[in-house]
């Protein structure tokens, strides 16, 4: 349902510093106090302290297209780069690298740090999970599966990487030592993006049937429709053990689930703001990345 007792949200811009379509799509909080976002259409790295200072980081490519970041073991921020098929590399201090990846075309998309202390990231062109060590070596694992698209990837409570089929409509798992199982969604067409792991379960989007799913890591699927289907739900990051936050972009609101599936809907004070990813700040509070040129900023 939609609430009217609304959190406190307010919105940061972006396109003072960046320009007008720089495109915030991707955010994490990073390991230095600060939110660090992917700039899709500028091909710049960001970063955002709490209190509103916005500094960017040129790429080598401004057409690489970073898509999503994720804190390192090593103390960076990697991210994947799905138009030239690399995956960067940023500092605190602002120091950018990339590596290439070897199966060209491969449009690399999600990207999370593993339990083993590498990164593992999607491949959504070329059905494969790729992992990276710290100093730049690539391993890339085929999947069962054709045109599936692969998108976003997290680490389970199992101790696997969980990720996204969103044209083959299921989740998949993957061991560390490269065995992936599948598990179709019950809706047929549901198109999963967003993954997170709540520490007990993983919880995802269907942005093509409107719907939050939950999976225990035993297989158990769970669906629970929005009220509008047509809201096309994109990200979800977990707040605590079933408590969920994910942004409707097509319905420019972000909503809250519990485990019971329980749901809460908030209007964002900018129309039509494209809200992408999403992600738990140094501060506890929600930070939206707003296509259109910001960050919301939301405090339950």
């Amino acid at each position: 349902m939609r609430q009217s007792d609304s959190p406190s949200i307010r919105e940061i811009p972006v396109t003072q510093v960046t320009g007008e379509g720089a495109g915030p799509y991707g955010i994490t909080a990073g390991p230095d106090g600060a939110l660090w976002l992917t700039l899709v259409h500028s091909g710049r790295i960001a970063r955002l302290t709490v209190e509103g200072e916005l500094r960017e980081h040129a790429l080598d490519s401004p057409a690489c297209r970073p898509m999503i970041i994720t804190p390192g073991p090593d103390g960076a921020l990697w991210f994947t780069r799905s138009q030239d098929h690399r995956i960067g590399r940023v500092t605190p201090d602002g120091k950018t690298s990339a590596y290439r990846l070897p199966t060209p075309d491969s449009a690399p998309f999600g990207i999370t740090t593993g339990p083993d202390g590498a990164l593992w990231f999607t491949q959504m062109n070329a059905d494969r999970v790729g992992r990276i060590t710290v100093d730049g070596e690539i391993t890339e694992f085929p999947l069962p599966v054709e045109g599936g698209y692969p998108s976003a990837i997290i680490a389970g409570p199992d101790g696997a990487l969980w990720f996204t089929l969103n044209q083959a409509h299921a989740i998949g798992r993957i061991g560390l030592d490269g065995e992936v199982v599948l598990h179709p969604l019950p809706t047929p067409d549901a198109g999963p993006v967003g993954i997170t792991s709540d520490g007990e379960a993983l919880w995802f989007v269907e942005i093509a049937a409107g719907r939050i799913g939950r999976l225990a890591v035993d297989g158990g699927i769970e669906e629970f429709p929005l009220p509008d289907r047509t809201a096309r739900p994109h990200a979800i990051a977990a707040t605590s053990a079933g408590h969920c936050w994910f942004t409707e972009w097509g319905a420019n609101r972000v909503g809250h689930i519990t485990a019971n599936g329980a749901l809460a809907e908030y209007d964002l004070p900018s129309p039509s703001s494209e809200p992408h990813g999403i992600a738990v700040g140094p501060d506890g509070a929600l930070w939206v990345a707003l296509e259109t040129g910001a960050v919301a900023h939301v405090v339950p």
